[in-house]
C-alpha cells in the first residue's frame, strides 16, 4: 500500500509543475473530497484521469485504465486522501484545472489537455 501525504511540499511542488507546463491554473485537490475511480481497471494502459467542476461533495475527478466504459457501477467513490493506495501515477496531475484531461501508461507516455466540453453540467 502507497501512502501520499497530497499536502507534502514535494507533491505539490510536482503537482505545480505539471500545471505550468500545461497552461493550466492549479486547483490544489482536496483529500477530504471524493472522485469518481473505476478500481478494477486500473491494471489496464493507458490510465485516463478527466477533471470536471466539482459537484456534491467530490473534487471533480473520474479516473479509470483501458477504455471507457458507461456501465452505471464502473465508477467507486474513492477520498482522495486514498489515491496512492491505488493509483499513484495519477497524483502529478491532481492539481489540473476543471476541464483538463490526461492520458498516461507505464511506458511514459504522456498526454494532457483542455477540454472546455468538461465544464459544461452532465
Amino acid at each position: 500500500m502507497t501512502i501520499i501525504d497530497l499536502k507534502s511540499p514535494a507533491v505539490l511542488a510536482r503537482q505545480k509543475e505539471v500545471c505550468q507546463q500545461y497552461s493550466s491554473d492549479v486547483v490544489l485537490p482536496d483529500p477530504h473530497l471524493k472522485i469518481g475511480i473505476a478500481i478494477d481497471s486500473l491494471s489496464k494502459m493507458p490510465i485516463t484521469g478527466v477533471r470536471r467542476k466539482p459537484v456534491n461533495g467530490t473534487d471533480g475527478w473520474f479516473i479509470w485504465g483501458g477504455d471507457y466504459s458507461s456501465e452505471t457501477e464502473f465508477y467507486q467513490p474513492l477520498h482522495l486522501s486514498h489515491i496512492g493506495e491505488f493509483a499513484p501515477q495519477v497524483v502529478p496531475y491532481l492539481a489540473l484545472a476543471p476541464g483538463f484531461k490526461f492520458m498516461i501508461d507505464n511506458e511514459g507516455y504522456e498526454d494532457v489537455w483542455f477540454d472546455a466540453s468538461l465544464l459544461e453540467p452532465f
